[in-house]
């Protein structure tokens, strides 16, 4: 087997339902990383697959210039579902290229050239995102990547009011940082930072490419601080494992965003699946239901590190985005979960695993998560 982007799993998967995924030799594993978040219904739901289906035998693609009814309601359930007054939509196929958009779309509306991020923070592996995500190892092959960035620590809110000035286009956040460690923002700061942009007429733009969708408990993780920014960013969940990305955003941004486009914006089959995920996951109310079992799963993992001593430094998160920081590797927990365990996780850096599990999962999965966490720390 030839490979050159990504390293391979020795794990050939050969199908999945729900929370599970086979291998082709049979094995089951729960799956509690949902390819980092990507499957928000589980795997091989029935909802999306029937909509897949009758959107390809019908019309598989036609670029964007020309309407589609599929393509239309996309446009229409994202506008009505998002926070605030944020109902311009543009869609494209990753969270990278959705905060490309942004980055792009506050530059040309302000007419300013800094944007601020923050340190852990991720936007993503094309140049202009790229520059705005923290970790070296990310960018050191790629430079020189886009100018005018400017790092803030994350969570202080006078550092971001320090840096934040008449010559910033747009400042980038995560409301739950995922790679840097599932760090979740106060509410106060979020609130901050909203006020600083507003001060300084730059745009406040959201990364929601990991949080939203229902994960952190709420349809958008910015609603629990009580927070519209004037971007917000979608991708990963949006339409349960097929690629696509959106960017949502104020009109005073919209009216002057300047000129951008994708080829494939919005492709009729990937709409399909996108309009099927956001139906189920708002009739099912599973941002509730994120809420209720993420408490749970938390619950749990604090109560058995507690019980059994394990070697953990923290349990933190929002909803079913969890993060358990341990006290040694955590690349070695996850391999020991997957070969011992039949269970898959994600790492986010070195010494946290990260849970970012289907959000219809459900208690007896959870008990057997943390069953496995246990029996792995144990040892």
């Amino acid at each position: 087997m030839s490979g050159f982007v990504f390293s391979e799993k020795p794990i050939p998967i050969e199908s999945g339902e729900g929370a599970i995924l086979t291998a082709e030799d049979g094995t089951e594993y729960l799956d509690f990383g949902a390819s980092y978040a990507c499957t928000p219904l589980g795997h091989s739901h029935p909802a999306v697959t029937e909509a897949i289906q009758e959107q390809a035998a019908e019309l598989t693609y036609v670029q964007a210039s020309y309407p589609v009814g599929t393509r239309t309601e996309t446009y229409e359930k994202l506008a009505a579902l998002a926070p605030g007054d944020l109902d311009n939509v543009w869609l494209c196929n990753s969270g990278t290229e959705a905060n490309e958009a942004a980055m792009k779309f506050a530059r040309a509306a302000t007419g300013d050239e800094k944007i601020v991020a923050t340190k852990r923070a991720f936007h993503g592996r094309t140049l202009g995102a790229l520059a705005m995500t923290w970790k070296g190892k990310y960018k050191a092959p790629y430079e020189p990547l886009a100018g005018g960035i400017e790092f803030v620590e994350y969570g202080d809110a006078e550092a971001l009011a320090e840096t934040v000035d008449e010559d910033t286009a747009a400042v980038f956040l995560e409301p739950v940082q995922g790679e840097g460690g599932i760090h979740p923002a106060a509410v106060e700061y979020l609130q901050h930072a909203r006020e600083v942009t507003e001060d300084a007429g730059a745009a406040l733009v959201f990364d929601e490419i990991q949080t939203g969708v229902g994960r952190t408990g709420t349809l958008w993780a910015c609603e629990q601080a009580d927070v519209v920014p004037d971007v917000l960013t979608t991708a990963k969940g949006i339409a349960n494992g097929l690629p696509m990305g959106a960017t949502l955003c104020a009109d005073w941004i919209a009216e002057d965003y300047g000129d951008h486009g994708s080829t494939f914006s919005g492709g009729p089959v990937v709409c399909a699946a996108a309009n099927a995920t956001l139906e189920t996951v708002v009739e099912e109310d599973l941002p509730a239901h994120a809420e209720t079992v993420g408490d749970d799963l938390r619950r749990r993992l604090e109560t058995a590190v507690d019980d059994h001593d394990l070697p953990v430094r923290d349990v933190r998160g929002s909803g079913l985005m969890v993060g358990i920081e341990v006290k040694r590797g955590a690349n070695r927990i996850l391999r020991d979960l997957a070969v011992d365990q039949d269970v898959l996780a994600l790492p986010a850096g070195r010494s946290v695993v990260r849970l970012l599990p289907p959000l219809v999962v459900d208690e007896p999965e959870v008990e057997r998560f943390v069953d496995a966490f246990v029996e792995v720390l144990s040892e």
